[in-house]
């Protein structure tokens, strides 16, 4: 027996070998060329030679780290013969989810040559199964439950097998599989290559490769438990009940996306639906699940649809999803090792990544074993109170907006806010401009454009603020023309009062979006609701830039009154559905309005979310980039600064939005490039979800 120990993979900074130093057929490497592969991993580069040359090997890497493309390359280019159409090769993984994964992978490599590879596993039926299996299949992949009933039930071949591998074997034996696995063993001709992918080396697994296995070589990368390491951990103290807790958590950390754990499958439905009624794009995955609806979610999951997934450790094994930025156990898990298996998902192919877990008082001896066992030492925080929650969304408010405007105010809008600033009104104002700027997150933009359904109350609220305006400004009228209005005398006083304290009074609305919503959280043209004055248009009340705001009358603003779009000669409706409010309008609220048409659409207006796309990029705020870093990057690339709409820094990522156009150019700019002395990663970044 020869342990092999390979060092980790190289600094981003160093040369990284292509997929030239693997000597592969012209068929697989067009394979590969077209998948987008440019780089082997370490764990690929390491197998391929021992697995041809039909060494038994036991190899321990890391989740995610390429293993499917380890085994799958030497097979299909060199260890499967395409002229026989009997199965030579059984992979068998824990999960059905796992098992297609694989069974797709393997596929695309092999497209450009003569194989077929099937997937069988348990919960589909079983007759197109075996009419796959008939019709001459060199690669199967299934669970281990299904494969036996196969070689049970004689429609699986026994005598053509040449090579097994068997994929994430420590999970399957946590898993309980160890009896099924050793019964196929005994299926399998004696004289095979066997592989064995492992995250972790517990006992069980070499237990298997010492009495199983011919002389195996051992090859040894980077484990789970290295990569947890490479991560942030954070425990919560749990004191009451965690559905709401678990809200709060995710209030104050708001993860990109995540996988939520727990220990049993009632608590999963809980969990997930905690996280719907606060307002999340949330489902759960457990064994109750049919394979049709697991598939589903699934598919949503992959797909962004989904940002919180809520699952047990039986049903996420073999889930790879990427962009996963954070890990949530809202149970402990009851091993050291699942918990290194459950952080293992996040920090993947270089990225950042970040752990939390509710601790309940019964949890804290496994905590213990955590930090003996691997090391890992969580920085223990406080659930967050409701002030502190509120605290945290107005300084991610005033950061985003200084993110976010800080580079396109103009010289004249700075003498401008200096001459608001140094006026007695200048709280009264600035309360107003935020209001108005900030207006989706007081829930005074139609709930349409936030995935909610109370716009009537909203409309309602609208109107009547509408007609109070300008019972007001009729009066303010007669009085300009020498007349007497009886009414104003004694309603003028608790009229004003009534404005302040609707403009003063914390909105009601429960589905409001938070203060930190970016503009590129925004809906499409397309997806505005009906009464926008016209397709296209900006939304009644609309995130502004800064020149907007400050362009805009201040005594407009403090009164909630939107700048209306110009009419359209060729659309009748703009005029219709405003005539009411225009009807009442005075002289100088038209001219202001006059004025703001014939200025055009202000410079630094957010372009329509269909015209723009968001990018990921791997570094953030503790790599020491800012977003003026990114921005003079891109200017210095002749990408012209109207064509970034926005850059959020984060702490560990950075999103930016360029035109549609460009992502290309921008992508291949960014990728495996030094940002702020990081080599960062760019790709097009999931949709965020609520």
């Amino acid at each position: 027996m020869t342990e092999t120990a390979l060092p980790l993979p190289p600094p981003e900074t160093a040369e990284r070998p292509t997929f030239d130093a693997l000597p592969l057929s012209a068929e697989v490497r067009r394979a590969v060329d077209e998948l987008g592969f440019v780089h082997p991993s370490p764990v690929q580069l390491a197998v391929y030679e021992p697995a041809v040359s039909g060494t038994d090997l036991v190899v321990q890497a890391r989740t995610g780290t390429g293993k499917t493309a380890a085994f799958g390359l030497p097979m299909v280019d060199r260890l499967v013969d395409p002229r026989s159409a009997t199965p030579q090769v059984l992979v068998l993984a824990p999960t059905r989810e796992l098992a297609l994964q694989i069974s797709r992978e393997l596929s695309a490599i092999a497209r450009h040559k003569a194989l077929s590879c099937v997937a069988i596993y348990g919960g589909a039926a079983m007759q197109p199964q075996i009419d796959a299996l008939r019709d001459g299949a060199q690669i199967i992949v299934g669970t281990p439950g299904r494969v036996l009933d196969h070689f049970e039930r004689g429609t699986l071949a026994r005598t053509g097998f040449r090579i097994l591998v068997l994929d994430e074997s420590d999970e399957m034996l946590s898993m309980g599989f160890l009896p099924q696995i050793t019964r196929i063993m005994e299926y399998l001709p004696a004289q095979r290559q066997t592989l064995l992918f492992s995250a972790t080396l517990p006992p069980d697994v070499r237990r298997i490769a010492d009495s199983r296995l011919k002389e195996p070589l051992f090859i040894t990368l980077s484990g789970d438990h290295v990569g947890a390491l490479s991560i942030q951990h954070f425990v919560y103290r749990s004191r009451g009940a965690k559905p709401d807790e678990l809200v709060q958590v995710i209030e104050a950390e708001d993860p990109e996306s995540a996988i939520v754990f727990c220990n049993t499958r009632d608590q999963t439905k809980r969990i997930a639906s905690a996280l719907k009624r606060a307002g999340y794009s949330a489902d759960w995955l457990n064994a109750d699940l049919s394979q049709s609806d697991r598939e589903k979610v699934m598919h949503a999951t992959r797909q962004g649809n989904l940002r919180f997934l809520v699952a047990t450790d039986v049903a996420a094994r073999g889930i790879d999803i990427s962009h996963l930025t954070h890990v949530i156990n809202a149970d402990f898990p009851e091993s050291t090792e699942n918990y290194v298996h459950r952080t293992g998902r996040t920090g993947r192919a270089g990225r950042t990544g970040t752990a939390i877990s509710l601790i309940a008082p019964q949890d804290v001896g496994n905590l213990y074993m955590l930090r003996l066992t691997y090391k890992i030492f969580p920085v223990e925080r406080e659930l967050p109170s409701q002030r502190e929650l509120s605290s945290k969304r107005e300084a991610d408010l005033v950061s985003s907006l200084a993110e976010e405007l800080g580079a396109s105010v103009r010289a004249e809008d700075l003498s401008l806010a200096r001459r608001v600033l140094q006026s007695d009104a200048a709280e009264t104002i600035v309360a107003g401009l935020l209001r108005e700027r900030v207006s989706i997150s007081q829930g005074l933009v139609s709930p349409e454009l936030d995935g909610q359904a109370d716009a009537p109350a909203l409309d309602d609220a609208r109107k009547k603020h509408k007609k109070e305006k300008k019972k007001d400004r009729k009066r303010k009228d007669r009085r300009d023309e020498g007349g007497h209005d009886e009414a104003s005398g004694e309603h003028a006083a608790a009229e004003t009062a009534q404005r302040s304290d609707a403009r003063s009074e914390p909105d009601q609305h429960p589905r409001t979006r938070r203060p930190d919503a970016r503009v590129d959280d925004r809906p499409s043209a397309d997806q505005l609701p009906s009464r926008a004055p016209r397709p296209g248009a900006a939304p009644t009340l609309e995130i502004v830039s800064a020149s907007q705001i400050l362009g805009r009358s201040v005594e407009a603003l403090l009164d909630g009154d939107p700048i209306q779009p110009g009419p359209s000669p060729s659309d009748g409706r703009t005029q219709a559905s405003q005539g009411s409010t225009a009807q009442g309008s005075t002289a100088q609220g038209s001219a202001a309005q006059g004025s703001a048409a014939e200025g055009g659409a202000p410079e630094g207006s957010a372009a329509p979310e269909a015209e723009t796309a968001r990018i990921f990029v791997s570094v953030g705020k503790r790599d020491g980039v800012s977003a003026l870093t990114v921005r003079t990057l891109l200017e210095g690339e002749d990408i012209h600064p109207d064509d970034i709409d926005f850059i959020a820094v984060k702490d560990n990522h950075t999103f930016l939005g360029v035109a549609s156009d460009l992502v290309e150019p921008v992508l291949k700019l960014l990728n495996e490039q030094p940002i702020g002395g990081v080599v960062a990663r760019a790709e097009v970044a999931r949709p965020r979800r609520r």
